[in-house]
């Protein structure tokens, strides 16, 4: 059986407005082609029918019996005996418009239906005689039906084209729809996985001074857990700052500062020091000799500090160790995070980091990870995994390491003999120039 297809009330709503917008767009379209195309067989039609009188006319008036114009006939009433010209269909005149016109003398004009076929006829008096104009209309039907196809697939052609365009342009329209929400979605899950963390921290650092205030114990050890305590609701708070100005610093690059990577990761291991106790787990740090400086953003690389503690502490059982490692190089420091839990297959390092893919080792929906990358690149550095199932996992970042910054310049200090020389010169007057008299 397939799992069911998740809800979602949100992007229901912008696929039901793309297709509002396509099906608007191509409303609009098809009306107007099909307004034309209207409007170009009326003024055809028209223009036909107009011809068609006028020549008539003309073949009514003067045009001889015997050589009537191309598919036009003509008839006249002498005495009361039809004369038709050579060719002229046995069905035709029509003997009723001859004698009405002959009783009353004026001209008539209509359209007759005769033997399946359609015909213009037009009446009149050539003098004192009934003249009778027949024109056959089949190659004007034919030509407007010809008309009439052409522009039905026209219209054909162009509702699909206006399907085509309604339907790039309410892409367009609302991909900055579904933009704005895939953003809202991220921060909202950046938001819940990055305060996870420190409220978990500040929980049971909570727990640890409510226990030792219960029990009476030292007042310095309680001292300590409220000065931990107020130290996490600080570094919370520069989490949430952070975060709220992500969104415009996203396309900026941050203000970034000369940074103690090494500083950082004590900071987080001791903040992390009271849940690796009620876990069970020991975290040790060892950091090499020399400068550990980077520049970069503290609350976010001490985000990303915490971020790959949290995910070792998630996955190391009881009694398990974590080490973290920092060293630094010519050009870069490094800081690794090692533990002895679960492990992971060394074919998932890369999926890792991608959001929402559910591989152990992730972090349940692999938004932590993909946050540490996210911060890792921003800060031009690099981050690797290794491991096996099992074995337990290493997470190493590594980060340009900070430039020196320049020291104050040194006095410069003169030999009493170097004194007294730039003392004379001081003193020399300066070689009178063109200006001052010489020559």
């Amino acid at each position: 059986m397939t799992a069911p297809r998740s809800y979602d009330p949100e992007r229901r709503l912008l696929v039901r407005a793309r297709r509002r917008i396509t099906v608007q767009v191509a409303g609009v379209f098809s009306l107007a082609i099909a307004l034309l195309g209207a409007l170009v067989y009326y003024i055809v039609a028209d223009s036909q029918d107009a011809t068609a009188r006028r020549d008539l006319a003309v073949a009514a008036r003067s045009a001889p019996i015997d050589h009537p114009p191309p598919c036009v006939w003509l008839f006249e009433l002498r005495a009361n005996t039809v004369r038709s010209s050579p060719g002229a269909p046995r069905h035709l005149p029509v003997r009723a418009a001859l004698d009405r016109v002959a009783a009353d003398g004026r001209a008539r004009v209509e359209v007759a239906e005769a033997d399946g076929r359609s015909y213009l006829i037009r009446t009149q008096l050539r003098g004192d005689v009934p003249v009778q104009a027949v024109m056959d209309l089949y190659y004007s039907v034919a030509e407007r039906r010809r008309l009439l196809n052409t522009l039905l697939a026209a219209e054909i052609a162009a509702l699909l084209m206006a399907l085509l365009i309604g339907q790039v342009l309410a892409q367009r329209a609302i991909a900055p729809l579904g933009e704005t929400l895939d953003r809202q979605r991220r921060f909202t899950a950046d938001v819940s996985h990055e305060l996870r963390s420190p409220v978990t921290r500040l929980y049971v650092r909570a727990q640890l001074a409510a226990r030792r205030l219960r029990r009476g114990s030292d007042p310095l050890a309680i001292a300590d857990d409220v000065d931990r305590l107020v130290t996490g609701i600080g570094q919370l708070g520069e989490v949430i700052e952070d975060l709220l100005l992500s969104t415009q610093l996203r396309q900026h690059r941050r203000p970034y500062e000369r940074t103690d990577l090494a500083a950082l990761a004590e900071e987080s291991v001791a903040a992390e020091t009271a849940r690796a106790e009620q876990l069970g787990v020991t975290i040790d740090l060892r950091r090499g000799p020399g400068e550990h400086v980077v520049r970069g953003a503290p609350a976010a690389l001490r985000r990303v500090i915490s971020a790959l503690l949290d995910n070792a502490l998630r996955h190391t059982s009881v009694g398990g160790h974590i080490w973290v490692t920092v060293c630094s190089g010519t050009e870069t420091v490094q800081l690794g995070v090692r533990d002895d839990g679960v492990g992971l297959d060394p074919r998932d390092s890369e999926r890792l980091f991608a959001r929402h893919v559910g591989v152990p080792h992730s972090g349940g929906l692999g938004i932590g990870l993909a946050l540490v990358r996210e911060v890792v690149d921003a800060h031009g550095g690099t981050i690797d995994v290794d491991g096996r199932p099992g074995g337990g996992a290493t997470f190493t970042i590594r980060l340009p390491r900070a430039a020196a910054e320049p020291g104050p310049r040194p006095n410069r200090v003169l030999l009493p003999q170097q004194a007294r020389g730039e003392t004379s010169r001081t003193s020399e007057p300066a070689a009178p120039g063109p200006r001052d008299g010489g020559p």
